[in-house]
């Protein structure tokens, strides 16, 4: 919403404060009736350029020449006094210092703010009923939009009254004549002479009913200016960045009915405008005289009326689902070529004349040229369907338009080398463009609307660091223009960034990250020394680039193996909240060491570049103090034919005397194992199944070692297949056996 409309709702201390920002020098009757060009201009950086300032100088004063040429002495000599008396202000006060003025409109805006920003803040803290300041504005705009409608009801009874006197008018003018024409007695010129009058009487009213119509039509038309405005430059824009946010996993975005119909309505009574407009056009060819309101001011009408109505069109189509891989639908805008993804539009002008009337056309970095491009940028042919007629939905009415088999196939560039760019394949940004022509009998505009920027992968295993790219231009740019984001990628605060790490997981599963678990990151990524400071900012290199281990794995693969891991195995007892993942070994040893022996707790692995989980338990040493010990991790190739919580319930421990035991009791904080995995448990604990044997613990060693041990025994002429822990003794019988089968490779790979 208007930024000038917003301060207007104000309680009256707050309008006094705003009254202070103005004076004589720059006076607030210019904030008025320029608030929608004033807000649309980036003042603070007009107020460093001398060159810009000067351009924008001429321009105010342009505009104030426009708003003059818009006023009728007749109605508006007050204002247009004043108006020239501003101009001359300006130009005595600014003409050779333009600079000044650019600072002084970029001071007032930001004290605006500030002011606008404390009042709601005290709304929020006192805890009125327009604390949420979201659902008030949505409230506003609701008044705004019925507001419009009335206005544009009461024009419309208007002119039919006002077309019904100018009919009984024009009969009664035309009776007169004809009877002066044919009667000339005394007696009758006087009758003449008294309807004459009535005639002149009713002419007066007729000229105040068409001022009254063109006062009426102009505040529709100002309304509807500002309620266009509002839906354009704030609404639609924050819809589009709600949007992004979603598509990276954040919070979901509220639907598009509530847009559209806002859209519809304004364009609804746009329309009705137009058609009052040429009503009135035939009223003036009917009956037309000397300074007629109508005729002085419908040029002015129907071209504002026209310009409102083209732009609220032009800016109602959008991108309703942005492109996605139905294989990958978690993370859109990543597509790999050969491979379909879908993308649907949406006119948010819902009107039924215009169902099957828009053609859309798809197109593929339409605008990008060698001059706007970095070098090297890859180029791409859409194959598929690329146009489509945008259809009334049965569902819900709505005109929309779905490319559902798309697909994308590189050019191939003779003599073209792939190492040209500086940019890699994953941070290459690209765009879709739709295209489409609306032509009505007295105008014809072009719409279009562009996707977010896509990534384009030809590889799956690219994708983890494509998304990683989509993350971090959704979260910092809203330009989706600017493809060359990545030659020199802003960094991100750690408090965004935390953001987004939930959300991945969050999107995923049924639980995002807690505030431990993103301390551990924090920690991770930035060092203890940065302490979780939510203003330290991380650099992209960082993110994605940098080795974070021995094992060089960056920070973004290694976030990502664990999210496909827990995603492909261990979905269900992360929803449960049963793994604490995210956890230093220094606090993992704090939290274990005053629990019972045999309590345990799941963290993911710091070095798998895939993703891993460990099982660290605690057991009592024999000087009685408590020690903690970890099972080499568990990767996605483990756990893919094996149940986790089945490892939990089966896991054992040999010690040196061969005495096989499970040391997982309890999990943290004291959670019997069996509670808290046992439905997850296989049906039957008897069957044959896996089991972890691992060799004696080792305090020089971090892990302790665990093997799969298949073991065949001869039961009934079968062999049938089972996990066991093994003595030397078992282990010799067996080799006996296996040799006798041959089966020596297998027991060369069995620890004694």
């Amino acid at each position: 919403m208007a930024l000038w409309y917003q301060l207007q709702q104000l309680d009256s201390r707050y309008l006094e404060q705003i009254g202070q920002l103005y004076d004589d020098m720059f006076p607030m009757e210019i904030r008025e009736y320029l608030s929608q060009w004033i807000e649309s201009i980036d003042w603070d950086a007009v107020a460093l350029d001398e060159s810009l300032a000067r351009l924008r100088f001429h321009e105010l004063l342009s505009k104030l020449d426009e708003l003059y040429g818009r006023l009728h002495p007749t109605n508006n000599f007050l204002l247009q006094h004043n108006l020239r008396k501003i101009q001359r202000n300006l130009q005595e006060h600014f003409q050779e210092n333009t600079l000044y003025m650019a600072m002084i409109i970029s001071n007032s805006l930001n004290a605006e703010r500030r002011i606008l920003e404390t009042a709601i803040r005290t709304q929020e803290n006192a805890g009125s009923p327009q604390g949420n300041i979201v659902m008030e504005k949505q409230k506003q705009l609701d008044n705004q939009v019925n507001e419009l409608k009335k206005k544009v009801q009461k024009a419309e009874q208007d002119i039919q009254a006002l077309e019904e006197l100018q009919d009984e008018h024009d009969f009664k003018r035309k009776t007169l004549q004809s009877r002066m024409e044919v009667e000339a007695n005394t007696q009758i010129a006087k009758e003449i002479q008294l309807e004459e009058l009535k005639i002149r009487e009713m002419y007066l009213r007729l000229n105040t009913m068409r001022e009254v119509v063109v006062a009426e039509l102009l505040n529709a038309l100002k309304l509807a200016d500002l309620t266009q405005s509002t839906l354009t430059t704030e609404k639609l824009p924050e819809w589009k960045q709600r949007q992004q946010i979603a598509c990276i996993g954040g919070p979901p975005n509220t639907c598009l009915d509530q847009l559209q119909h806002w859209f519809t309505t304004v364009v609804e009574c746009l329309q009705q405008i137009r058609h009052q407009l040429n009503t009135l056009q035939e009223l003036v060819q009917n009956f037309t005289y000397e300074n007629d309101p109508i005729a002085l001011n419908m040029s002015s009408l129907q071209k504002q009326a026209l310009s409102l109505f083209k732009n609220l069109l032009i800016n109602s189509i959008v991108v309703e689902r942005q492109p996605c891989m139905p294989t990958h639908p978690q993370r859109p805008l990543v597509l790999k070529t050969g491979v379909q993804f879908t993308v649907k539009l949406r006119l948010l002008v819902k009107l039924s004349e215009l169902n099957c009337q828009l053609k859309v056309k798809a197109s593929f970095d339409k605008d990008i040229t060698e001059k706007n491009t970095v070098k090297g940028f890859r180029r791409f042919n859409i194959l598929g369907t690329n146009s489509k007629v945008m259809n009334m939905e049965e569902s819900n009415g709505c005109l929309s338009a779905e490319f559902r088999h798309l697909q994308l196939k590189e050019q191939k560039i003779i003599g073209s080398k792939t190492n040209e760019s500086p940019l890699v394949i994953t941070e290459e940004l690209h765009s879709i463009s739709f295209d489409t022509q609306l032509k009505q009998a007295d105008f014809s505009i072009d719409i279009t609307t562009t996707s977010l920027p896509v990534v384009v992968i030809s590889h799956i295993s690219q994708m983890p660091s494509a998304w990683a790219s989509i993350l971090w231009f959704n979260m910092l740019c809203t330009d989706y223009q600017n493809l060359g984001f990545f030659l020199n990628p802003p960094p991100m605060m750690w408090e965004n960034l935390a953001k987004v790490l939930s959300w991945q997981f969050s999107s995923v599963t049924k639980r995002g990250l807690n505030t431990d678990q993103l301390t551990m990151l924090g920690d991770k990524l930035l060092g203890p020394e940065a302490q979780g400071d939510p203003d330290t900012p991380v650099y992209w290199s960082k993110f994605i680039k940098t080795a974070l281990n021995e094992r060089g794995v960056a920070f973004w693969l290694w976030i990502d193996g664990i999210l496909d891991l827990i995603k492909r195995c261990l979905l269900n007892i992360w929803n449960d909240g049963f793994i604490v993942g995210f956890i230093s070994k220094e606090k993992e040893k704090t939290l274990l060491q005053n629990k019972p022996p045999g309590t345990f707790l799941l963290r993911f692995s710091e070095t798998c570049k895939d993703g891993g989980i460990t099982i660290t338990w605690v057991e009592q040493s024999k000087k009685g103090e408590p020690q903690t010990h970890s099972v080499k991790p568990y990767r996605k190739s483990d756990l893919v034919n094996l149940s986790f919580p089945d490892v939990i319930r089966n896991y054992t421990l040999m010690d040196r005397g061969n005495i096989p035991e499970n040391p997982l009791l309890y999990l943290y904080p004291d959670i019997p194992k069996d509670v808290a995995f046992g439905h997850y448990y296989s049906i039957s604990s008897n069957a044959p199944e896996d089991m972890d044997v691992d060799k004696p613990i080792d305090l020089k060693y971090p892990y302790m070692d665990r093997r799969m041990i298949p073991v065949s025994e001869v039961k009934d002429g079968r062999l049938q297949d089972r996990i066991l822990p093994l003595s030397p003794e078992e282990f010799g019988v067996l080799q006996t056996i296996n040799k006798n089968n041959g089966m020596d490779d297998l027991c060369q790979t069995l620890p004694q």
